[in-house]
């Protein structure tokens, strides 16, 4: 049993004159909210859903004070729950955590053994968090593709639109390792190079993916996965294969789809929603196991960055002004262990 006097850090929320303030405090596992297990946090990660919550710019943190943070990986230290005991290794991902629940910005959490997944044997806690909930939604999306029939194809590609944010790269990574030729869309020419390293073999500027279309256009892609919405998901609607499917699961540029029912009924065209947040435990499972096989760790090396949890404010500016490529994973235990 661990000592509830232990101290350990973490970034705390809480409203001031109408605003958000993030900062370091150290609190006592006697502070922390009710739940089966409790885990040593060893690392997160920084989402683009927790730089709008870091910084108060979304709507996505209602009750104060919040301990920010939608992923975890670590280790179990209690456990009241009997799927889970003390050593077990776990990754957390979604249900709410970071938003309506305490998440994985600090050294200790207690959550509900509900949420925790096991982790595969081959994935180390930090590699975990180079996924993350990006990373995981990345392989939910390549899993969507793969159930509608979206096999390599030699003469259309897969298109992979904000690719160079935290789902774009894992998604290009992981269907250029699964053989599917990938196009890119990018709002930044110099990611270029970045982009071919992890696998994608022609790019697109997202200002051109940006434009109105026309409800039908040429059809270019076998399979898309879109993570902006918007003008570009219509478009990449609008530009898919006969039979082809778009996995969609971001709404970076906006929640509007001004599109027509024309590729649904005159292409069989198949639009896939992708949730990461509520996904079922089987399915957790089966995506946790295929990020393991499938997911290069080279690639995955090449696209993360590893921080201290002080620098959590700073870089969730960053991420939603479109300055953060690839993938941030926060170290809570850098520079500070609880004692």
């Amino acid at each position: 049993m661990s000592d509830s006097t232990t101290t350990f850090q973490a970034l705390v929320l809480n409203q001031r004159d109408g605003r958000t303030v993030a900062e370091m405090q150290t609190l006592t596992e006697a502070d922390l909210p009710a739940g089966e297990v409790l885990v040593a946090v060893e690392y997160s990660s920084l989402n683009y859903k927790d730089g709008l919550a870091v910084t108060g710019k979304g709507k996505i943190v209602r009750q104060f004070p919040m301990v920010p943070g939608i992923d975890l990986a670590g280790t179990v230290l209690e456990s009241a729950a009997p799927a889970y005991r003390p050593g077990d290794r776990v990754v957390l991902t979604g249900w709410g955590v970071g938003e309506r629940y305490w998440g994985g910005y600090t050294q200790r959490a207690r959550v509900k053994a509900g949420w925790l997944t096991p982790l595969p044997d081959t994935l180390d806690s930090r590699r975990a968090m180079a996924i993350g909930t990006a990373g995981f939604t990345a392989m939910l999306c390549v899993l969507a593709l793969e159930q509608a029939a979206v096999t390599p194809n030699a003469d259309k590609p897969v298109l992979v639109t904000g690719a160079s944010g935290g789902v774009g790269s894992v998604a290009v990574a992981l269907l250029a390792h699964l053989g599917y030729q990938v196009t890119a869309v990018t709002g930044r020419p110099e990611n270029e190079a970045y982009l071919r390293e992890l696998g994608a073999t022609a790019f697109i500027a997202r200002e051109v993916m940006n434009q109105p279309c026309r409800p039908l256009e040429t059809q270019l892609w076998s399979g898309v996965v879109d993570t902006v919405g918007g003008r570009v998901l219509a478009r990449a609607l609008a530009e898919t294969d006969y039979s082809g499917a778009v996995a969609a699961c971001g709404l970076a540029g906006g929640v509007d789809l001004p599109t027509t029912v024309m590729p649904f009924i005159l292409r069989g065209v198949k639009l896939l929603g992708v949730d990461s947040v509520a996904c079922p435990l089987e399915q957790r499972r089966i995506a946790w196991s295929r990020l393991a096989q499938d997911l290069p760790a080279a690639q995955l090396e090449r696209m993360t960055q590893v921080v201290p949890l002080a620098e959590t404010p700073r870089l969730a500016e960053a991420i939603l002004a479109g300055q953060v490529r690839g993938r941030v994973v926060i170290d809570p235990n850098a520079g500070h262990a609880g004692h």
